[in-house]
């Protein structure tokens, strides 16, 4: 079965804040402060707006590396989870991940696996055949992709599947619990921009707002 393209995410997304009755609005800031942007653009979306207490819960304690088991169950108990933003399943297999619907961004799915010293999280966005020129997309890519915080674009085979292009991020797998939730979050909100930033080069477009 065909991998959805994040075409199809980011058109269920804005189509939820659209139903909760959000506008959009264009704003320009430097690049560096893109994360604390995110943060604040969260708390907005509030009825409370920047005096709601929101936040990612930080675990208690520490630990010297995390694997997939300890992650899972930090996040059934995470805020994320508890404000239903988003559910996450465990996938076992000799490489152990985790699924995470976000469904804040249309119920997109990405996937964390920890694999020794470092956690991968990534996130499909399209195939090859969904992009109208891949040599002239490869290169926009390349030029372009530093403007998405914490995130990188690969392309990867799926074995009987074809071609996909992936947003993933790598972090320490002894990354804060706070940090790793962080992450993730960036990530999707990063697959959302970029499917707006690239459509263009789609196939199938990106619903207007």
């Amino acid at each position: 079965m065909k991998a959805k393209s994040s075409a199809h995410y980011q058109r269920e997304y804005r189509k939820r804040l659209r139903e909760s009755g959000l506008v959009k609005k264009e704003i320009w800031i430097r690049p560096e402060h893109a994360k604390q942007l995110a943060v604040i653009e969260k708390q907005l979306r509030l009825p409370g707006g920047l005096h709601s207490k929101t936040g990612v819960n930080i675990m208690a304690g520490s630990v010297d590396s995390w694997t997939t088991q300890k992650l899972f169950e930090g996040m059934k108990k995470s805020e994320a989870i508890s404000h239903a933003q988003f559910t996450v399943e465990l996938i076992d297999g000799v490489d152990p991940s985790l699924q995470i619907v976000m469904h804040e961004y249309g119920d997109l799915p990405v996937y964390l696996t920890v694999s020794g010293e470092q956690i991968i999280v990534e996130a499909v966005l399209w195939s090859t055949d969904d992009v109208s020129d891949c040599n002239q997309f490869n290169e926009a890519v390349l030029r372009t992709h530093k403007y998405f915080p914490l995130s990188t674009i690969s392309l990867d085979s799926v074995t009987g599947g074809g071609d996909y292009y992936y947003m993933f991020g790598a972090l320490s797998s002894a990354s804060s619990f706070e940090n790793i939730i962080a992450e993730i979050e960036t990530l999707g909100s990063n697959v959302i921009q970029a499917t707006e930033a690239y459509q263009e080069f789609l196939t199938v477009p990106v619903e207007a707002v």
